[in-house]
């Protein structure tokens, strides 16, 4: 899945790895020691409690620890994953993104036994984290909150009650109970807010370019339809109803969608809801929290809510970080119990609050943390991010139903949210799935 590094690859992963800002705790009679690459929070005060975390641990149990943050801006943390993995030395401890786990499996220690201790004492994690995380019937990482997002709708509260008829926020409030507005909240009406937004000159920020938060929507659109592009066995599934009313949904979607859909990258949907020209996107709180900084009057008319329901039900798109420790590590048992100590509910929720409730945790049992319910304006506006129980809603990997190796493929490739920039761009369902058989061929050979 991921392709090995070229010389110049690796001397630029080596180069950003010299130059990585460095934590490192000895106590007086250290023990041991173990060395991490954390991901690089876009909220700088995530970085200072996973250090002050790893600190704590570091000196409780006399091992100095060794803490590093390495960017994912220019994919830089996966080249530092990938250099690591091919020189066979680094740190003891890295946070893999999304289907990293997957490319490095032949590489990386099971942690079964931390898992269990995990999910014993907190419940199940979800079935995105299982699904990124699992090989072979073992875990190969842990899933983590940091950094860990879900991207459900983000709505300006009054451009959605004026012009589309909807209360966005007494159909989600802050309490964990069932609206019949609930039900109301399905594709087809979520089509006839985009059509009076759109008219009102407030489109919905929503891409069908290749980049994640493009992919990540047309994913969700999909399964909640119950169309595959490719099934569990490994086998093209393009030829269905399902995907044929999926497709004849976005069809008639993609004529209110901005008209430069097909070129949004991951940070068009963020400007077009922080210059007050959007009435939704799919998005983490993060362009709510660059409002709260630049647009404050933006900020305070956004309310975050679950995802529209389909013929199959809620999905919403997520995104998991994972720790995983590799197999040449000579720290294995210093480096499985500092993951286990940095994912105890106490050490997720104080790193949630720092970072404004952006981190989604992977335990079903930690959606009750008071920074959703606090966080302002207006108070309570990112409660419904994370996916509780009266939302009938579950995570979602574009993608998930196909084996992770043909999934991962796809996903990069951007197939699904193609298929539907090409129906925007004129061409017909049997047009777009016969370019789709195509594409998918190649992946599945």
């Amino acid at each position: 899945m991921t392709a090995p590094l070229t010389r110049r690859q690796a001397l630029a992963a080596g180069a950003a790895a010299a130059a990585l800002p460095l934590v490192h705790v000895r106590t007086g009679h250290a023990a041991g020691k173990v060395s991490a690459a954390f991901w690089d929070h876009w909220v700088p005060a995530g970085n200072d409690v996973m250090k002050k975390q790893c600190a704590a641990w570091g000196a409780k149990n006399n091992v100095a620890v060794q803490a590093d943050f390495v960017t994912s801006m220019g994919n830089k943390n996966i080249m530092t994953i990938a250099a690591e993995a091919q020189a066979k030395t680094g740190h003891d401890i890295n946070q893999f993104p999304q289907w990293e786990v997957h490319n490095h499996a032949d590489q990386l220690l099971p942690v079964d036994d931390v898992m269990k201790n995990l999910t014993d004492k907190f419940g199940g994690v979800t079935k995105v984290a299982e699904y990124l995380s699992q090989v072979k019937g073992h875990w190969l990482g842990v899933p983590i909150s940091s950094g860990s997002q879900n991207k459900p709708p983000c709505a300006r509260i009054s451009a959605m009650k004026q012009l589309a008829g909807i209360d966005v926020v007494k159909m989600y409030p802050t309490e964990d109970v069932y609206t019949p507005e609930m039900d109301a909240w399905t594709w087809d009406n979520f089509l006839k807010a985009a059509e009076a937004c759109n008219k009102g000159g407030m489109t919905f920020g929503i891409g069908n370019g290749p980049t994640p938060d493009s992919v990540d929507f047309a994913g969700a659109l999909y399964a909640s339809f119950g169309a595959d592009l490719v099934n569990a066995k490994g086998e093209p599934t393009l030829d269905t109803d399902e995907l044929k009313q999926a497709l004849e949904y976005a069809q008639k979607l993609a004529k209110f969608l901005p008209k430069e859909a097909v070129s949004y990258d991951d940070a068009s949907n963020n400007r077009a809801l922080i210059s007050g020209k959007s009435a939704l996107i799919f998005n983490p709180p993060s362009a709510w929290a660059v409002a709260k900084r630049d647009a404050i009057q933006v900020a305070s008319d956004c309310w975050t809510f679950s995802s529209p329901k389909g013929p199959k039900g809620r999905f919403v798109p997520s995104a998991y970080f994972f720790l995983g420790v590799w197999n040449f590590s000579p720290n294995q048992t210093a480096a499985k119990e500092l993951i286990e100590f940095l994912s105890q509910r106490e050490q997720i929720e104080e790193r949630d609050v720092v970072v404004g409730g952006y981190d989604i945790p992977p335990f079903v049992s930690m959606t009750d943390f008071k920074v959703w319910r606090d966080t302002e304006p207006p108070k309570g506006t990112v409660y419904n991010y994370p996916v509780r129980a009266s939302h009938h809603a579950q995570p979602n990997v574009t993608g998930m139903a196909a084996p992770p190796e043909i999934a991962v493929q796809m996903y990069n490739r951007g197939t699904h949210s193609t298929m539907i920039a090409k129906l925007q761009g004129g061409q017909t369902i049997p047009q777009v799935i016969a370019w789709a058989k195509d594409e998918i061929q190649g992946f599945v050979i």
